[in-house]
C-alpha cells in the first residue's frame, strides 16, 4: 500500500531527527579536537583571567556512565569523556615573570566526563575530575598579591558548574609566601592496596622561619558533592622542636570546613607553638597533650575547639577545653584548664625563673648574670596585642621539692588588647589564703616594649604548723602569718619591674617558733645566718614579728621592723635595694631579763641577695669588754653592769606594735627619719 504524502513527510522528519544526533555523534567521535584548542584556550584564558593552554593532544570519547548515575533509559545514553594532555595554567599578569615563574599549575593529563542531558538545563555536571602528575606552585609576594585568587566576573554566568569529586595521582605542590616567610614543598604519590587511604605525601621546608618536616596519608577520592562523606587524613609533623600528629576526617571540603581529628602535640614550650599556630601561649616546661580537635578551615583561620584534652606540662598534669576564633580585630582564645597536681617549679618559665637547663630545652638563651637572683629574662610583649584571651585555670594541689601545703589554685587569665590581668590569682595555703590581683599592661601605650604592672596581694591566717609540717619542733606551734603588698612598676622582666617598683609591703607573724632550721626550710638564707650569729641553732619562741616597708623606685626602706622572742627583741632598720639586689640592714638585739654575758652589739647585714654578709660591730664589743676589765679592778660586782641588759620589753609593746601594723602606715616624707619602736 503506497504511503500517503503526509506519512512520507512524517517518516522523513523522523529519519532526520534520528540522523542528526547520530551524525553529530559520528562527527564528534571522528573530529580532530586539536583544531579547537586555540578557541578553547582563548575562551578559558579570558574566563580565568590568566593564560590557559592545552599543549598536548585533546581527545573526546564516549563512555557509559558509572553505576549510581541516572536511572532508566538514561543509563544507556553514553557520556562524552574529554582527555587533555599537558595542560598549563599561568599566573595573572601582575605576577608574571620568567616562563617557570609564570606558571600556577601544570597537569600531564586532565580527564573528565560530562552529563549531556544536564547541558540542556545549562548545568555542567562532572562526576569525577582526574589530575595525573599535577605540579602546583602557589605564590604570594610581600605586598600580599597572590596567584591563587581569581577575579570575580562582573556578570554572573547562566551556567552552573557541579564538580562532584576529584582524584589525584603523583604530583608536587609548592608554596612560596613572602608575607609569612614560608617556603614549603609537598610531594604526593598514590598508594596501592590500602582500603582507607589512596595517596601518601611528604612535606618539607620553612614555615614562619621554622624548619618543618613530616608526612601523612589521605583518601584517594575527594568528594565535593556528598558533603557528609568523610575524607580521611593522617599526618605526623615536626617543626622547631614541636611534634604534631593528627588522624581523622575532613567533611564538607567544598566549604573548607568540618575538620574532625585526634590531635597529639608535644614540644619544649607552649610558647614555641606561636610561629606555627599564631596562638599566643605562655612559656612552659616540656609539654605533651592529646585531645579531640574540631574546626573550620576558613581562609582567615576559622573556628577551632580542642576538647577533652589531657597531658603533662613538666611534672604537672593538665586537662580541659580550649576554643580559638580568628575573629577581628584580634584572634580570641577561651576555655578552662585544670590540674589535679601542679609542680610549683613548673611555673618558673612563666617569669623566666627556671634553670639554665630548662631554658635551653625550651629554646631560650640563658641571660641570667652570675650572682643575680631576680629573673632578667624579658617578656615578649610584642605578641600580646595579637590575641585576646579569657581562660580559667584551677589546680587542686601544688607541690614543691619540700612539701608545701597549697591545696588549691584559682586564677582567671584575661588578655585584652595587650593588657594581661590575673583577677584573681588565689591560693589556699596552710589553712589560710593568699589572694592577689595582677595587671600587666604590655600594649606599649604606657611603656614601649615593656610592661606597666600593678600588684595587690594579701596573705591571711597562714598557719606556721601547716606551712612547715616536716619540722617536728613546730607541731605544737599555733602561730599565724598575715601580710599585704601593694606595688606598681614598669619594666620588661621580673628584675626590672621589682627594681622600679613603688608601694608598700607589710607582714605580721604572731605566736610561733623560730630557728635556723625553720629559716632554712623557708629558703631564707639571710635569716638563718643572722640567727646563727645571735644564738646558734636553738628553738626560740616567737611572740610576734612586724615588718613594714615603704618601696620607692625599687628601694625598700623600713618604716617598722621588729622581732619579739622570749629571749630578746630585735629592732631592724635599713634598706633592701631590689634594683641592684643589695642589703643594708642593721639589727639591734636587746636581751630580756638578766643576761650576765649579753654583749648587746648591733649586727650588720650587707652584701647581695645571693651572698649576704652578717657582721658584728667589733668596736662596740671591744669597748664593752675593755670597760668590764677596768671596772673589775675597782669593783668586781660593778664590772658586770655593762654586760647586763637594761630590761625586758613589755608585752604591751608587742601588742601595741601589732595594733599599729594593722593600720595602714603613712609613708615618710623624703629626708625625714622614721622613729623606730624600741
Amino acid at each position: 500500500m503506497p504511503l500517503s504524502r503526509r506519512q512520507k513527510i512524517a517518516l522523513a522528519s523522523t529519519a532526520v531527527l534520528i540522523a542528526l544526533p547520530v551524525t553529530a555523534a559520528i562527527v564528534l567521535m571522528n573530529m580532530d579536537w586539536n583544531r579547537a584548542k586555540p578557541w578553547l584556550n582563548a575562551r578559558a584564558s579570558e574566563a580565568l583571567g590568566r593564560p590557559f593552554a592545552i599543549e598536548g593532544d585533546l581527545a573526546l570519547t564516549w563512555q557509559q556512565p558509572t553505576a549510581g548515575g541516572q536511572q532508566g533509559w538514561r543509563d544507556y545514553l553514553p557520556w562524552p569523556h574529554l582527555q587533555a594532555k599537558d595542560v598549563r595554567l599561568g599566573n595573572p599578569s601582575a605576577m608574571a615573570g620568567t616562563d617557570d615563574e609564570a606558571q600556577l599549575a601544570s597537569v600531564s593529563q586532565l580527564a573528565f566526563s560530562l552529563n549531556p542531558l544536564a547541558l540542556l538545563d545549562k548545568k555542567i555536571i562532572i562526576p569525577q575530575l582526574r589530575f595525573d602528575t599535577p605540579q602546583v606552585r602557589l605564590l604570594r609576594n610581600k605586598d600580599g598579591k597572590n596567584n591563587w585568587t581569581f577575579d570575580k566576573q562582573d556578570q554572573p554566568s547562566p551556567w552552573q558548574l557541579e564538580l562532584q569529586s576529584v582524584v589525584f595521582s603523583k604530583g608536587t605542590v609548592t608554596l612560596d609566601d613572602g608575607v609569612s616567610k614560608t617556603a614549603m614543598r609537598a610531594d604526593v604519590d598514590t598508594i596501592a592496596g590500602d582500603a582507607r587511604y589512596g595517596i601518601a605525601w611528604t612535606l618539607s621546608g620553612q614555615y614562619h622561619g621554622e624548619t618543618v618536616k613530616g608526612g601523612g596519608k589521605a583518601g584517594g577520592v575527594l568528594s565535593l558533592q556528598q558533603q557528609g562523606t568523610p575524607f580521611p587524613i593522617q599526618a605526623d609533623m615536626r617543626a622547631g622542636g614541636n611534634n604534631m600528629a593528627i588522624e581523622g576526617t575532613l567533611t564538607r571540603p567544598a566549604n573548607l570546613a568540618a575538620l574532625d581529628v585526634r590531635l597529639k602535640l608535644s614540644g619544649p614550650s607552649m610558647a614555641r607553638l606561636y610561629p606555627l599556630t599564631g596562638v599566643l601561649l605562655p612559656e612552659t616546661p616540656h609539654f605533651s597533650t592529646e585531645g579531640h580537635l574540631t574546626g573550620t578551615l576558613a581562609p582567615r583561620g576559622g573556628e577551632w575547639v580542642y576538647d577533652k584534652f589531657s597531658g603533662k606540662v613538666g611534672s604537672s598534669d593538665i586537662s580541659g577545653k580550649l576554643a580559638f576564633s580568628a575573629s577581628t580585630p584580634r584572634k580570641r582564645l577561651t576555655g578552662e584548664v585544670h590540674s589535679r597536681l601542679l609542680q610549683f617549679s613548673d611555673l618558673g618559665p612563666l617569669v623566666g625563673a627556671d634553670s639554665s637547663a630548662s631554658k635551653k630545652e625550651r629554646g631560650v638563651a640563658s641571660t641570667q648574670p652570675a650572682g643575680r637572683v631576680l629573673p632578667v629574662e624579658t617578656f615578649k610583649t610584642e605578641r600580646w596585642t595579637s590575641l585576646d584571651a579569657d581562660v580559667r585555670y584551677t589546680a587542686d594541689k601544688i607541690t614543691r621539692d619540700a612539701e608545701l601545703p597549697i591545696s588549691k589554685l584559682d586564677t582567671h587569665v584575661v588578655l585584652t588588647d595587650g593588657v594581661l590581668s590575673l583577677t584573681p590569682l588565689n591560693f589556699n595555703v596552710a589553712g589560710g589564703t593568699l589572694t592577689s590581683q595582677i595587671k600587666l599592661d604590655g600594649s606599649g601605650k604606657v611603656i614601649t616594649n615593656g610592661i606597666a604592672a600593678e600588684l595587690k596581694a594579701s596573705a591571711r591566717h597562714l598557719h606556721i604548723q601547716q606551712l612547715f609540717p616536716r619540722l617536728p619542733a613546730l607541731q605544737a606551734s599555733v602561730g599565724e602569718i598575715n601580710g599585704d603588698a601593694s606595688l606598681s612598676a614598669t619594666g620588661n622582666s621580673v628584675a626590672t619591674l621589682l627594681g622600679s617598683s613603688n608601694g608598700e609591703v607589710r607582714a605580721l607573724i604572731n605566736r610561733g617558733s623560730i630557728s635556723k632550721l625553720l629559716l632554712e626550710e623557708m629558703g631564707l638564707n639571710i635569716g638563718s645566718v643572722v640567727l646563727a650569729k645571735l644564738s646558734g641553732d636553738k628553738q626560740v619562741k616567737l611572740n610576734c614579728m612586724a615588718a613594714d616597708f615603704a618601696v620607692t623606685k625599687g628601694l625598700m626602706r623600713t618604716r617598722q621592723f621588729i622581732v619579739d622572742t622570749d629571749d630578746a627583741v630585735l629592732n631592724i632598720d635599713g634598706t633592701v635595694n631590689l634594683a641592684d639586689e643589695r642589703l643594708d640592714l642593721t639589727l639591734r638585739p636587746d636581751s630580756k631579763g638578766l643576761r650576765v654575758f649579753s654583749l648587746r652589739s648591733p649586727l650588720y647585714v650587707h652584701g647581695t641577695f645571693s651572698k649576704p654578709d652578717v657582721s658584728v660591730d667589733k668596736g662596740v664589743l671591744a669597748l664593752r669588754a675593755g670597760g668590764a676589765l677596768a671596772l673589775a679592778v675597782v669593783a668586781p660586782v660593778a664590772a658586770l653592769l655593762p654586760l647586763v641588759n637594761a630590761g625586758p620589753v613589755e608585752d604591751s609593746e608587742c601588742a601595741a606594735l601589732l595594733a599599729q601594723a594593722r593600720v595602714k602606715p603613712v609613708a615618710p616624707k623624703p629626708g625625714k627619719a622614721v622613729r623606730k619602736v624600741r
